[in-house]
């Protein structure tokens, strides 16, 4: 069995990406053979199209509701095999999986689409392509066309495999608004060694980039009737924080895990700022305050709380309760802090509640109650023991995001990088308005807190034939309260994508459907039973209207006759 081309294209149009991946396989035995297709995409995607094409015959994917798929998948299969082409392999990535017996001489080809929005993270965009085809392929390509009408400030490819021979085969070519990366290297490229038929090509191809921001009511893009609006300000004083750390010291976190989170504590502590004020507290069955209010970050402060984060040691249970409850009041008790300053708790646990209340719906409920909306809750999950879950409906619930911090020997920089998306917050309380008669279907237009680095993104649809888009952003910026005004030319702004060749016609719309589904997924994780119905029912609609695989459809893969007749694929999710 030998894939002889494989090809990976992917178009990034105004950080939707779309990729294709193509791989075509013979069997040059003679006799029947099993081809294997695999590949690795970014969990943050969803799968929208696969085909299988046999001498001729296409076999595609149908996108169904996942109740209704596995149903027909459990008749049409005897009990016992295991479902599901998709699982997840790594951090950022999930593997789908799919094979089909080839007669000899006989020829596949294997064609999977899928689609993202890319998140800006500590001021650039990432895509990642993850290459593996385990042989040497005569027709290897990636390619990556991306147009960004804002114009492109910093493009950088990396990879985890390059040699000084593979970068021959890389290509850049860049102007003001768009870039074409072209990987194409040749059998002899791959090799690890000119005798062996091993290849090089096993990792990771990154590319990072970040685009030009000029209006500072941010960016708005038009096409077929839909828009996106783009609002990443920057070079804006930092409020001060007030950051409370709950540290889990329960016996499960004895060893390295311990270690790793005094390494990143260390660090962090060093990046606090002079205005900043900060507190810990650590808890296993008993909650121990360090000091029993916050302190400014100042030297001496800073100095004295290293040598109480040296001393931290792991042992007995898990009280998650009582020392977020603890966290709350100091954060309720605290006298002369900074009038505009955000407030913020930063949870790292690595288990279960064992101690104190350990009813995990009454854990939300005591949290949600006593933080009332006044801070965020960000909640870090060590290793795989902790109920992902749990931590997400909490952080969900309260402002927050909940991570999961992988045990590796990188779990302190890990957990750094994490503090880093936090560190900046440059405004509160944004609110992105449009005309209330002119747009529908509008994505969350009202944020609690701006990172520097990151980027709010609304998306939505104009419904009547408008001429101009008007646009205020309110919000709280450290200094004053702050309004931005914009209008946007609706038909100059449709203009920008008429006659660009490798876009695909209704991106904004798909962009608009993807993110509308990814926020109402977010949605019902904190929402009351009844609430969660109606928001999986409505982004249920929307993944079978334009066929995106996500965690309520499924991709049922037809095959011919007399082998494994259907196999399916569904999306899991970080909680599992």
């Amino acid at each position: 069995i030998k894939i002889y081309s494989l090809h990976v294209d992917c178009k990034v149009t105004s950080r939707f990406a779309h990729t294709v991946i193509t791989s075509k396989i013979v069997n040059r035995a003679n006799e029947s053979r099993e081809a294997i297709f695999e590949v690795e995409l970014p969990k943050t995607a969803f799968i929208t199209n696969f085909s299988m094409s046999i001498d001729g015959k296409v076999y595609p994917g149908i996108i169904k509701e996942k109740a209704s798929a596995q149903k027909e998948y459990d008749t049409a299969v005897s009990h016992g095999q295991s479902a599901g082409l998709v699982k997840i392999t790594g951090r950022k990535l999930e593997q789908f999986h799919v094979s089909v017996s080839v007669a000899a001489a006989s020829k596949v080809t294997f064609e999977l689409t899928y689609e993202e929005l890319l998140k800006r993270q500590l001021g650039k965009f990432e895509l990642l392509i993850k290459v593996r085809p385990k042989q040497l392929v005569k027709h290897f390509q990636i390619d990556v066309h991306i147009f960004e009408p804002q114009g492109i400030r910093f493009l950088e490819t990396d990879s985890t495999f390059m040699t000084n021979e593979l970068t021959e085969a890389l290509t850049k070519v860049q102007n003001e608004t768009k870039a074409h990366i072209l990987f194409k290297p040749t059998i002899d490229q791959q090799k690890i060694n000119p005798e062996l038929d091993e290849t090089l090509l096993n990792g990771d191809f990154v590319v990072r980039y970040d685009v030009k921001r000029g209006a500072t009511a941010g960016d708005i893009q038009i096409v077929n009737g839909y828009f996106v609006h783009y609002f990443a300000p920057h070079e804006m004083p930092a409020f001060p924080k007030n950051v409370i750390f709950v540290i889990d010291r329960s016996g499960s976190m004895a060893g390295r895990k311990i270690e790793q989170t005094r390494d990143a504590l260390l660090k962090i502590l060093q990046d606090l700022r002079p205005e900043d004020h900060f507190s810990f507290i650590t808890f296993n069955r008993r909650v121990v305050e360090w000091k029993n209010s916050l302190l400014q970050a100042s030297a001496k402060n800073v100095a004295s709380a290293a040598g109480f984060v040296q001393t931290l040691s792991a042992s007995g249970g898990t009280d998650i309760n009582r020392a977020l409850l603890t966290a709350v009041s100091v954060l309720d008790k605290a006298e002369s802090l900074p009038e505009r300053s955000v407030s913020m708790i930063i949870l790292l646990t690595d288990g279960q509640p064992t101690s104190g209340e350990t009813n995990v719906e009454v854990i939300q409920e005591n949290i949600q109650k006593a933080i009332n909306g006044k801070y965020a809750l960000f909640c870090l999950g060590f290793g795989f023991d902790v109920s992902y879950k749990f931590l997400e409906k909490m952080a969900l619930s309260n402002g927050g995001i909940a991570r999961r911090i992988y045990e590796n020997a990188d779990a302190a920089l890990q957990l750094q990088g994490f503090y880093q998306e936090v560190a900046t917050p440059i405004l509160m309380k944004i609110e992105m308005q449009y005309p209330e008669n002119a747009v529908e279907g509008l994505t969350k237009n009202n944020f609690k807190l701006f990172f520097e680095g990151s980027e709010i993104i609304v998306s939505g649809k104009i419904s009547n034939e408008l001429d101009l888009l008007p646009v205020e952003i309110k919000a709280q910026s450290h200094s004053s309260d702050l309004t931005l005004k914009e209008e946007a030319n609706v038909k100059e702004k449709e203009q920008v994508f008429q006659n660009q060749s490798y876009i695909f016609g209704n991106f904004i719309e798909r962009l608009w459907a993807y993110l509308t589904i990814q926020q109402l997924l977010e949605k019902s994780i904190s929402a009351q039973e009844v609430d969660q119905k109606t928001l999986e029912a409505q982004a249920l609609e929307l993944s079978l209207r334009y066929s995106f695989v996500t965690p309520l459809t499924s991709m049922v893969v037809i095959k011919p006759t007399g082998q494994q007749q259907t196999e399916l694929a569904n999306k899991p999710t970080e909680a599992g």
